[in-house]
């Protein structure tokens, strides 16, 4: 059992709470395996390490293996895995045997947010609309109204009497807060009663490390190449980003344009490997942009998300110059159609700037 849970109470499981069933379904089970999307992020990374406290706690007896499925991209979730040392295994290395639960959180089946479904989760907790394939899942916790699975998680612990060491604490904050940032928020009373429960039981200086990583000279360079490739058509930003070093900065880009006070929507495209990758955000509640990006990329690409933000993938047959222009023409043709914007009136959004003479 992990050191840090010493200290916790030895209060009997609550049986009838949702927590409770959750435990019930893997009760049958020696091993539980986590998984989540492809290339996880902080909400992703602190629910997986909430629930690894939680069996620790309550089914100490069941070996328990967090997974990451690609990469750690983006520098803050790579500070978050490095200073509170979560644990984790690339899942392509984790056998998968008929007494091992797969609890799959922060995703769905067959939602295209994973590079392989060929193991069929157990239990599904999401706060995500994604319209995920949910046969044979034998416990199911989707809330759409809630902001962030982190929140799920940390009721669960809440509910089963189970302690927050610091670093826990400084997890599922940082989940909850990297899911709800932005304005307006997209969070809602579970989610603030567990950022209240968890902000004075946080390591402050560690999340301030979190939130503050240094960055690399590729993170600059792109943001250059976003800006200097980027359209407005009315109230819409649609901004290429080139081929990028890690996939979570077209989000970045995206969240970074949507402060824009011209526009109500920030598009991103970026290529990654042979993938191009999509961001999308609405600076309104009621924007839908899960819906509208799924609806853009239907018939040759896979999207999920929320009111305010979504994100997408569409894969490539070449990565020929060619081929990535007519992708991203009509990746762009179907987005402003959906967003009722006006294609044929676009306009740069930066001029040529002047460049001062090297040192």
């Amino acid at each position: 059992m992990n050191a840090e849970l010493a200290s916790e109470t030895t209060a009997p499981p609550l049986r009838g709470s949702r927590s409770g069933r959750f435990l019930a379904t893997l009760e049958p089970y020696s091993s539980v395996v986590l998984v989540s999307h492809v290339n996880p992020d902080p909400d992703a990374l602190a629910s997986m390490f909430g629930l690894q406290a939680l069996l620790n706690r309550r089914r100490p007896e069941k070996h328990v293996t967090l997974t990451v499925d690609g990469i750690i991209a983006r520098a803050e979730n790579q500070a978050m895995v490095d200073l509170l040392e979560i644990p984790l295994v690339p899942v392509d290395r984790v056998p998968i045997v008929p007494d091992t639960a797969v609890v799959m959180v922060d995703t769905q089946p067959h939602t295209g947010r994973r590079a392989s479904e060929a193991a069929k989760p157990l239990i599904v907790l999401d706060h995500h609309e994604t319209g995920g394939n949910l046969d044979g899942v034998r416990f199911r916790d989707i809330r759409p109204n809630v902001g962030a699975t982190s929140t799920i998680v940390t009721g669960y612990l809440l509910e089963q009497d189970v302690a927050f060491s610091p670093r826990l604490a400084t997890a599922l904050l940082y989940g909850i807060e990297s899911e709800i940032s932005g304005f307006p928020r997209e969070a809602g009373p579970s989610d603030d009663g567990a950022l209240t429960w968890l902000f004075p039981r946080a390591n402050k200086d560690l999340l301030a490390q979190i939130k503050n990583p240094r960055l690399p000279q590729s993170y600059f360079a792109t943001f250059q190449q976003a800006l200097g490739n980027a359209f407005l058509y009315g109230d819409v930003i649609f901004s290429w980003c080139g081929v990028v070093p890690q996939p979570d900065i077209i989000a970045e880009v995206a969240d970074f344009f949507i402060r824009f006070d011209e526009v109500s929507w920030a598009i991103s495209v970026g290529l990654y490997d042979n993938i191009m990758k999509v961001s999308v955000r609405s600076a309104h509640i009621g924007g839908h942009s899960g819906e509208v990006l799924r609806a853009a990329v239907n018939g040759f690409g896979t999207a999920g998300g929320h009111d305010k933000r979504a994100g997408g993938a569409i894969i490539l047959p070449d990565t020929r110059s060619e081929t990535i222009e007519t992708q991203l023409t009509v990746l762009r043709h179907r987005l402003l159609a959906e967003l009722h914007s006006d294609e044929k009136h676009g306009r740069r959004l930066l001029t040529q700037c002047p460049i001062i003479p090297a040192p």
